[in-house]
């Protein structure tokens, strides 16, 4: 039997000379199967902002199947609640999403915007890229999907969009990469219709121009498309080593029941509580009770933890240790791979 290779559908027009038809196709497409998501039934530039930020390092999935947003918002409905929040109480909201700096940036512009703008998110570019946190992606999602004002927005589902539809062969995450993203991003944004525009190219690369292996043949634009062979693009200039590292923490109660806990400082967990860590030699003689493999940014941690009890002399506190009750466990922010270690302990303990 003869199998028949299937290839993607040729592109027959230029997506830049005919600017025009290729929205008209993206719009006909989006009108009629866009995804229901709670920032795309809002217009106000906060909740809209709490959106983006959350999505920048965690999945829709994520966002709104474990409700982190609708619980973030309805501790901070507004920018004068989020301004006036104290740390812990801001980290224990954004609990389980990672990347805690995300949270502050957050807080710093709520405040920026209540300093500066009497409350009131500014309009122009120039003035959106000047508060905390806000770049060139932001700035543009706020004009387009807040204010329906024209704006050039690439996110990462954009740029392999983008790079398949122009057939570009170079890397997109080197400078000169970059740019030719971003003129071409440019030269097809749709002046008339920015907030529904940008949605139908973002999920478009959610959908049917997915990483890996996409799926041309539904794909509302195909004939704009100029490559080949899709499942090779984008290309990348570098790509990140994972290196694997190993934590060991001490669970350790005192005679009332109390937990040891650490407050991290000066890191990208500031504020966030953990486990205490110890170097591998001072609980070498302790027994290991748990074992937890958890990525982060480019890190394969292997955490294991060892019963502090378990030996004839307790592992002495150090800086920013703290004997914690049970009962307080729930209201502090912790990391999420130390909070699910914490919680079997608590249970087995």
């Amino acid at each position: 039997m003869t199998i028949r290779r299937v290839l993607k559908p040729r592109h027959t027009t230029s997506a830049i000379r005919d600017a025009k038809a290729f929205r008209d196709a993206l719009d006909e497409w989006f009108s009629a199967n866009k995804r229901d998501y709670p920032w795309r039934r809002t217009h106000d530039p906060y909740r809209i902002l709490v959106s983006e930020v959350m999505l920048q390092q965690t999945q829709i999935a994520t966002v709104l199947g474990k409700g982190y947003y609708t619980r973030f918002l309805d501790r901070f409905p507004d920018l004068h609640a989020l301004a006036d929040a104290d740390d812990g109480g801001l980290l224990k909201a954004w609990e389980g999403l990672g990347y805690y700096r995300r949270v502050r940036m957050l807080q710093g512009t709520a405040r920026a915007v209540i300093e500066r703008h009497a409350g009131g998110f500014p309009r122009e570019l120039d003035a959106l890229m000047s508060l905390p946190g806000i770049g060139r992606y932001t700035a543009g999602a706020l004009r387009a999907f807040a204010f329906g004002l024209p704006a050039v927005v690439v996110d990462g589902n954009i740029s392999r969009v983008l790079a398949r539809l122009m057939d570009f062969k170079d890397a997109v995450d080197d400078a000169p990469g970059r740019r030719r993203i971003w003129k071409w991003a440019e030269a097809l944004a749709d002046p008339e219709r920015p907030r529904s525009y940008h949605a139908a190219m973002m999920e478009l690369g959610q959908t049917h121009c997915r990483p890996g292996t996409p799926d041309c043949h539904a794909c509302p634009v195909a004939r704009f498309c100029r490559c080949r062979r899709p499942a090779r693009l984008p290309v990348k200039s570098r790509r990140t080593l994972i290196t694997g590292i190993t934590e060991h923490a001490v669970w350790q109660r005192d005679p009332a029941g109390r937990v040891l806990l650490h407050r991290e400082s000066g890191s990208r967990r500031n504020g966030m509580w953990r486990l205490p860590l110890r170097d591998a030699a001072e609980l070498q003689h302790l027994p290991e009770i748990a074992r937890h493999n958890y990525p982060i940014t480019r890190y394969q941690v292997t955490l294991h933890v060892h019963h502090g009890n378990a030996g004839k002399s307790i592992i002495a506190p150090q800086k920013h240790d703290t004997w914690v009750h049970p009962d307080d466990c729930a209201a502090l922010p912790v990391a999420a791979p130390f909070k699910r270690v914490i919680t079997q302990l608590m249970r087995d303990f």
